[in-house]
């Protein structure tokens, strides 16, 4: 039986409750809306649902799923049940196995089945499964880490296949028990029977060199391995007293080369070597690191102190940006040298500097410019009159929606775990704000490792309120037991995550905040009157000194510290930064348009001593000589003999747009190009001329708003449906149950696929309807080969040809009338 009927079968059976219960562990079953039960099958045995499905289970779960699908063949129906698991699963207990065996038939990765005949006693109630059809492809050819059959390899590495038999040969004339073979596939089939028992397995190896064991204790996890000149002529004819453990190996078919470089553990071999287990490491409880414990009063300090540094660093960085717009490569990001200098700005390392740089784009604090290719501060940014708490929000809330990985600036291109981008062509590494640090996993990572580090927290948490210092191994090591499936992605980012982390608060002496456990559990709003009570109130109040410097007795309130950073350059890291005055820095905020009265007044207002005399007379010095030549900046000018036509002009409302200033009597400057300048003339009946030809290129004036200017709002990845989409997709299936429509749309699509697989495994004729170009149907009775692509390669017995189908112009497909399947039991590998 098809196992989508089976499966849409067994959704139509349960309950509301038992749906809901799966849509919100599956959301993307029900987006769009299935229109009846056999297409939510299809969608639950689709790939990329199937593969979202599996990186939400824990390690447990997927062996579980793992050694399921090795037991169980779906082509004849033979399933398995929670007994036949414990046989193979060392370790396990029934109680266990029937709860794992529960969740993943609830999210509809199993589905039950009839039990073999004459396997089921009397009065057992225990169920059988089989899992569904796409877990092979998803799950790929390494299934709880055991290799491939011997005949599969013999069936798919030819170089095998042609020594195979004389391998026999040579094991039979040394005295090894196997048997007699003929023919490739008689070879491989006596390899296995050879290898199959871990008793016979230790008699052979009980004669290999030193080092052999440990050789192959390397292939526990994973079946392929790393060896040079894999395919080289081992034999054991050739043998010498000094032959080493992979010749060794080679020579007896223990190991079986794939290319050159690389050699695979059949799977007999590795089962054996378990001990006749598919699983032979299991425990339904996660990993407990041995962790160092800190204070609470450590803890919130760090947090506190490294919080108050990063929104200080950040106000710094937005100053040298508005003095100077950081310029972007022809490739993209912030170059090194670029970086380099606002690193000197900041006195932080370049690394640093690209980090906060990240986080002050990913929060909007910054933005592209087009028109100049140019990264500057969005006029009228709300985050700079904002409290520091709410500062701090902003930013934690935008770093946890972001799709960018901030860390990865610095690191090389070439070893960034999960990266599919192109090369960076500038360089070796990753650029700051380039698209290389684009990681669109990285909100889902960032929540899961928060959850992680909440988990280790409650769990390893002292009774005197000691927190449990975490490091990126301790929280990589839950995570791949939690999700083993996502292993490698945590692997690229955790380590950064946790540094970023540390450097927002959510992470203090290496322990989980409060703060953190609060963005943990999604109160932000909590996080916010924890900080609000904790975070030391901004110093409003700084101390001028005679040697041109004023001295910052604490983290300066966000308006206070914008305005010094403007007249003056900070010095030092820390709280008590100095800031020195200068003939430059006073000029920065005359150019910035103050004056001297407003500086000394600002001065005054803010200084707990007397403004000094050397500093006075600077500020007056220096605003007495500025100005006195003005530089300003121009698209188009108009010009006129008659003045008063000027002036006209220039109270003409209907102009305001062109933003024009009198610069003379009969001359006017726009801000607008001389086509937009002349167009809104005559659009108020004048007849203007441009003298000088327009450039072909047209450039459009950017009116939307500034992006950055908005508060970013956080949403934690969305893991469960709308409870009003939920009851709607509810009221659709049990409206149009299963057979309303099986054979049509995507469930018909999935179901043809399913058959064509069927076949190709079982080698099986298939009769199917094609369409041709004009739209005609035609049933065609073939043997197919082969599925990739969309397309289909089959065998044409009539023809005696093949012929390459495309999969959507097939209408149905059905197994040949008089054809009957012969499948090798999957159990017996």
């Amino acid at each position: 039986m098809s196992l989508i009927r089976a499966l849409s079968k067994d959704l139509e059976a349960r309950s509301d409750d038992s749906l809901r219960a799966l849509f919100a562990a599956r959301p993307d079953l029900i987006s769009p809306a299935a229109p009846d039960f056999a297409a939510l099958a299809a969608r639950a045995s689709a790939r990329v649902s199937v593969q979202r499905a599996l990186e939400r289970l824990n390690k447990p779960e997927m062996q579980v799923l793992e050694a399921l699908h090795l037991c169980t063949n779906p082509d004849t129906g033979h399933g398995i049940s929670a007994p036949g698991l414990k046989k193979a699963i060392a370790g396990a207990t029934l109680t266990a196995l029937e709860g794992i065996l529960h969740r993943l038939e609830a999210l509809a990765l199993i589905h039950r089945c009839e039990p073999p005949p004459g396997t089921q006693p009397a009065g057992s109630r225990h169920r059988f499964y089989l899992p569904v059809g796409t877990l092979k492809d998803v799950v790929g050819i390494y299934p709880a880490g055991l290799g491939r059959s011997y005949t599969e390899l013999v069936r798919l590495q030819p170089a095998f296949a042609q020594r195979v038999v004389q391998l026999v040969a040579e094991l039979r004339r040394s005295g090894a028990g196997v048997p007699e073979a003929a023919t490739p596939m008689e070879a491989a089939l006596a390899l296995q029977r050879w290898t199959s028992a871990p008793k016979d397995l230790d008699g052979i190896l009980a004669g290999a060199p030193e080092r052999t064991r440990a050789l192959l204790d390397r292939f526990g996890s994973w079946a392929m391995g790393a060896v040079p000149q894999a395919q080289r002529m081992a034999s054991i004819s050739n043998e010498g007293p000094d032959v080493g453990p992979v010749d060794w190996l080679l020579a007896r078919g223990l190991l079986v080369p794939l290319d050159a470089s690389h050699v695979e553990l059949p799977h007999s071999v590795g089962l054996a070597l378990r001990g006749g287990m598919i699983v032979d490491h299991f425990t339904v409880e996660a990993p407990l690191p041995e962790l160092g414990l800190t204070s609470a009063l450590l803890r919130r300090n760090a947090a506190l102190g490294a919080i108050a540094e990063a929104l200080r660093i950040l106000g710094e960085l937005l100053a040298a940006v508005r003095e100077q717009p950081l310029a972007t490569l022809r490739t993209g990001g912030v170059g090194v040298r670029e970086l380099k200098r606002l690193a000197d700005r900041l006195r932080l390392e370049t690394r640093e500097a690209g980090l906060f740089l990240e986080i002050a784009a990913l929060a909007g604090l910054l933005r592209l410019d087009v028109d100049s290719s140019t990264w500057i501060q969005p006029p009228g940014l709300e985050w700079l009159a904002l409290p520091r708490q709410e500062q701090w929000l902003w930013v934690v809330n935008a770093w946890l929606a972001s799709e960018r990985a901030p860390s990865l600036v610095g690191q090389a291109v070439s070893t960034s775990a999960g990266h599919q981008g192109r090369p960076n062509s500038a360089g070796t590494s990753i650029n700051a704000l380039s698209g290389e640090a684009q990681r669109p996993d990285a909100p889902l990572i960032r929540r899961r490792v928060l959850e992680i580090l909440q988990e280790l927290t409650e769990e390893a948490s002292a009774p005197d309120g000691r927190a449990p210092v975490l490091d990126a191994r301790s929280v990589l090591e839950r995570a791949e037991w939690s999700q083993p499936r996502m292993a490698r992605r945590f692997s690229s980012l955790v380590p950064g995550i946790l540094r970023e982390a540390e450097l927002l608060g959510l992470i203090g002496s290496g322990a989980l905040t409060q703060l953190g456990a609060a963005i943990a559990a999604e109160e932000p709003d909590h996080a916010l009157d924890i900080l609000g009570e904790h975070l030391p109130a901004a110093v409003n109040h700084i101390l001028l000194q005679a040697d041109l410097t004023a001295v910052a007795p604490g983290y300066l309130a966000p308006g206070l510290g914008e305005r010094l950073t403007l007249l003056a350059d900070a010095e030092g890291q820390g709280p008590a930064t100095i800031y020195r005055f200068s003939e430059a820095s006073v000029r920065r905020a005359l150019d910035a348009g103050q004056d001297a009265a407003a500086i000394l007044q600002f001065l005054r207002e803010h200084s707990a001593t007397e403004v000094p005399q050397p500093l006075e007379y600077l500020v007056r010095d220096t605003a007495s000589r500025h100005g006195r030549l003005r530089v300003a900046s121009s698209a188009s000018f108009i010009q006129s003999d008659d003045e008063a036509a000027i002036s006209e002009l220039l109270q003409e409302t209907g102009a305001a747009s062109l933003g024009l200033v009198r610069i003379a009597p009969t001359v006017l400057t726009s801000a607008a190009s001389p086509r937009e300048t002349a167009r809104v003339l005559r659009e108020l009946g004048l007849s203007p001329t441009v003298q000088e030809p327009e450039p072909a290129v047209v450039r459009y004036k950017r009116t939307a708003a500034a992006t950055g200017s908005a508060r970013p709002v956080y949403s934690a990845p969305r893991s469960a449906p709308a409870q009003d989409d939920v009851e709607a997709q509810l009221a659709v299936l049990r409206h149009r149950p299963g057979g309303a429509a099986e054979t049509s749309g995507e469930a018909a699509a999935q179901l043809g696929l399913e058959a064509l697989q069927r076949a190709i495994r079982l080698k099986q004729a298939v009769t199917m309807n094609v369409v041709d170009g004009d739209g005609n149907s035609n049933s065609e009775t073939v043997v197919p080969v082969s599925v990739s692509g969309g397309r289909v390669r089959v065998f044409d017995p009539a023809r005696d040809t093949e012929r390459v189908l495309s999969i959507h112009r097939i209408v149905d497909v059905e197994p040949a009338a008089g054809q009957t399947a012969r499948p090798a039991s999957k159990g017996a590998e």
